[in-house]
């Protein structure tokens, strides 16, 4: 049988450590074992996008563009893949053009070679300039769309969504499968579909939150996928991916072999087991395989924040009925796949229904444009009554979103004015204003708070060890470093991620 070797985009420094440690692992955390990373061979290492973007400036106190930099120096040889949300970019909102267009160019700029595009609603029209853009600079366009179960989203209609991407000029596709849900016999046949009727290279994206991840893979697999998302096994599992090393052992000595050294990939493993000690505190408390993402078709990232969002009302024995009512709300709304923002848009408004005692008692103002459009065309009628309670008689808008969005970087280089240095900040500023402002007020005082609070933890820590027991006669006590000891950032960035 003819060779066709499986090739590996790993998530470790992305999606891994976003669904497992709230997207908090540090930049100085990551550089250490990227020659490793890079003697690995991967097809890709999918490191930047998604909310680790706005989570470096929030909680880390790092600029989102250096880490590229400093990885992409110590990875050369290594496709450095992100995730970019269409006109969405790295954020929870459409912008305009002319912002989605410099990010493109400053990100190739920087180190990222593969461009994974997707939109919540599968909108094709939400696509079309983030593909125009990265084909422009040169990236690849790894065009997208978000796996969901419905009566309305059909294998045929995945297969005729890929060939519009295509024809838009898409250099591969991805099935995004962000919940888990794909079952093992659902993805042999969609893949077979996707390589006949396509002809594309496939890759296949999922998670483990359903238990179905490395079988579902498997089946891909054996349907002619060309690429597979793992994660190395010290961060994968639970909500993230299936582990590198175990696909790469089962393939082992098969036509589809990967070729990856097993024992390079346990050393890496070895040093991230290290690394996860440190962010124990951003661990979701989940303990193995959760199948209520199939009964309800909610993802592993959108339970932990129900759970966060009715603690704070005080409603936590509510938590079931909040459950129950996310599939009623996102039948009502059009079946729209839940996934970053519409999963948060659902997500808030079942919550709402429970805790108020009255259905649609209060409508968010997110859950409003969704109804007016301004999120995209969603994959099913919203329900009329539904309508008619968030905007009244107020008609959706029918065109694609962002041609109603005025320019941005000229507004955003005023707004921020000298605390720029480039044009980086800009776009950092136009995208998060909230969140680049404060980030870049601290750079120009040129205070390093981060430091200090790390200083101070690991005073802390050095002080807990003299206390404990004395070591025994003739063993010497071991040193606490500070910088291996220090894994929590201060208060004012350890909040709760809700990517």
């Amino acid at each position: 049988m003819e060779q066709k070797p499986v090739k590996i985009c790993d998530t470790i420094l992305r999606d891994a450590h976003q669904s497992l440690l709230a997207t908090r692992m540090r930049t100085d955390d990551m550089l250490p074992i990227a020659p490793e990373l890079d003697k690995v061979g991967y097809w890709s290492v999918e490191m930047w996008g998604g909310a680790t973007f706005d989570s470096a400036m929030r909680f880390l106190n790092e600029n989102p563009w250096d880490r590229v930099r400093r990885l992409k120096a110590l990875m050369p040889n290594t496709p450095f893949q992100m995730l970019l949300r269409a006109q969405n970019v790295v954020g929870y909102k459409h912008y305009p053009d002319d912002v989605l267009e410099r990010f493109v160019v400053h990100a190739k700029e920087a180190g990222i070679d593969v461009f994974r595009i997707f939109d919540a609603l599968n909108d094709v029209r939400n696509m079309e300039m983030a593909m125009r853009y990265v084909h422009q600079v040169g990236g690849h366009v790894q065009a997208s769309f978000s796996y969901t179960i419905s009566p309305v989203h059909t294998t045929a209609g995945y297969v005729e969504m890929a060939g519009q991407l295509k024809d838009l000029g898409a250099d591969s596709i991805c099935i995004k499968d962000m919940a888990g849900m794909m079952a093992p016999y659902d993805a042999y046949d969609l893949v077979g579909e996707l390589k006949t009727q396509v002809g594309l290279p496939v890759q296949f994206h999922t998670h483990y939150t359903s238990g179905m991840a490395m079988a579902s893979a498997l089946k891909a697999i054996e349907a002619g996928v060309d690429i597979v998302d793992t994660s190395i096994s010290a961060l994968s599992g639970l909500t993230a991916q299936p582990p590198t090393e175990s696909l790469v052992a089962i393939l082992d000595g098969t036509p589809r072999d990967t070729g990856l050294d097993l024992g390079l990939l346990a050393g890496i493993s070895a040093y991230f087991s290290r690394v996860r000690k440190r962010y124990r505190s951003f661990e979701s408390g989940m303990q193995g395989v959760d199948v209520r993402v199939l009964q309800y078709q909610i993802p592993g990232g959108m339970l932990s924040n129900l759970t966060s969002q009715l603690r704070q009302q005080g409603a936590a024995d509510r938590y079931e009925e909040v459950l129950a009512e996310v599939p009623r709300v996102r039948a009502e709304l059009g079946y729209p796949p839940l996934v970053t923002p519409s999963s948060q848009i659902v997500g808030t408004q079942a919550t709402l229904n429970v805790v108020m005692g009255e259905r649609y008692k209060v409508i968010p103002e997110e859950v409003k444009n969704y109804v007016r459009g301004f999120y995209g065309r969603a994959p099913a009628p919203i329900d009329p009554e539904i309508k008619r309670l968030a905007i009244g008689d107020e008609e959706p808008i029918t065109s694609r979103p962002a041609d109603l969005i005025e320019p941005g970087m000229d507004k955003s280089r005023q707004e921020i004015g000298g605390l720029a240095r480039n044009e980086e900040d800009v776009i950092s500023h136009a995208l998060f204003p909230q969140v680049a402002r404060p980030f870049l007020e601290r750079r120009a005082r040129g205070v390093d708070e981060y430091a200090a609070v790390i200083a101070a933890i690991a005073a802390k820590l050095a002080l807990e060890a003299d206390r404990q027991q004395p070591e025994p006669p003739g063993r010497v006590a071991p040193s606490v470093s500070a910088w291996k000891q220090a894994w929590r950032p201060s208060n004012r960035w350890t909040g709760l991620s809700y990517s």
